[in-house]
């Protein structure tokens, strides 16, 4: 795995290399390797995983094919929140009407 470093930016370098590392599943395997885990409890646990990845897959299928609804998002934390232009439109043309 390679990381090129510009201009001597070493941080952005490093998140970069983080963030590369996450993605290809390194940390979870080092923590996964810090003890033994016996070959019956490994099984489990890769069969666990591909249940997951099975399912996320076709959870993922159904939603691009319209079978499902997709999940509303999440608020996100500590953005300020903008006013609903939607509740100010209709009182603003109730007045027009009964004039």
């Amino acid at each position: 795995m390679q990381v090129l470093v510009r201009d001597n930016n070493v941080d952005q370098a490093l998140r970069v290399l983080k963030k590369k590392m996450q993605r290809e599943g390194i940390f979870r395997e080092m923590k996964q390797r810090k003890a033994y885990e016996k070959p019956s409890v490994r099984k489990a646990r890769e069969k666990a995983e591909a249940v997951r990845r099975a399912r996320k897959q076709a959870r993922k299928t159904a939603i691009r094919e319209g079978l499902i609804a997709a999940p509303k998002p999440k608020p996100r934390v500590g953005a300020p929140r903008r006013p609903a232009p939607a509740a100010a439109a209709p009182a603003a043309a109730a007045p027009a009407a009964n004039a």
